[in-house]
């Protein structure tokens, strides 16, 4: 189906926040990793008449979910979080200890479920390595990585939770789920493509020599 994806940087750390429509001219939006004050975004969609049906967290470092409580709160709209992270979001505090608004979401998710939000069909896919409890969101070949996978670099994994071989076979997992031509929406950085990245990125070439 169609997909209309929009991006916001909303904090300091240039971390995208994603509104997800079914089309360019729907009026409900999911809004995917709020990062920071949430403000301009609200404004932004009020112009256009777009209502948050939902917020997804793809995972609960401060960059993807200071704004969470403060948007939830401005539009009503429900939270779906990684049941491996919820504990952060619901004390306030990130993995290394940094306070945020805690928020109690509605709803936990984990590999395999399927929800709908906006009229958009996601599935949801666990991608751990950059944190232990990191989901992806899937739209059919499109996937929102979160801090998984970035257009020539991958998320960083010396924090508490992040294991690097961890991640390269969540990598590898996605790749064989959904093909070289999927369309990846990173946490920070430009949209590329599995197979871009597979082809290209030097943090991969374990698993380019894997491939070939």
């Amino acid at each position: 189906m169609p997909l209309s994806v929009e991006h916001f940087t909303l904090s300091d750390y240039q971390s995208n926040c994603y509104v997800v429509r079914t089309d360019d001219a729907a009026s409900e939006a999911a809004v995917i990793d709020p990062g920071g004050d949430p403000r301009a975004l609200l404004a932004a969609l009020a112009q256009r008449g777009v209502e948050v049906s939902g917020i997804l967290v793809t995972h609960t470092d401060i960059d993807h979910v200071e704004g969470v409580a403060a948007l939830a709160a401005a539009s009503g709209a429900e939270v779906w979080a990684p049941a491996g992270e919820i504990e952060a979001l619901r004390s306030g505090r990130t993995r290394t200890g940094t306070p945020f608004t805690a928020h109690e979401p509605e709803h936990t998710v984990t590999a395999g479920d399927e929800i709908v939000v906006a009229g958009v069909a996601f599935e949801v896919v666990d991608i751990p390595g950059h944190s232990s409890g990191h989901v992806a969101f899937a739209v059919g070949g499109t996937i929102f990585s979160g801090d998984l996978l970035f257009a020539g670099s991958v998320g960083r994994v010396d924090l508490p939770g992040g294991d690097w071989a961890t991640l390269l076979d969540s990598v590898n997992r996605l790749i064989a789920h959904f093909g070289r031509d999927a369309v990846v929406y990173p946490g920070h950085g430009p949209k590329t493509t599995l197979g871009q990245e597979l082809d290209t990125n030097p943090f991969l070439g374990e698993l380019r020599s894997a491939a070939q």
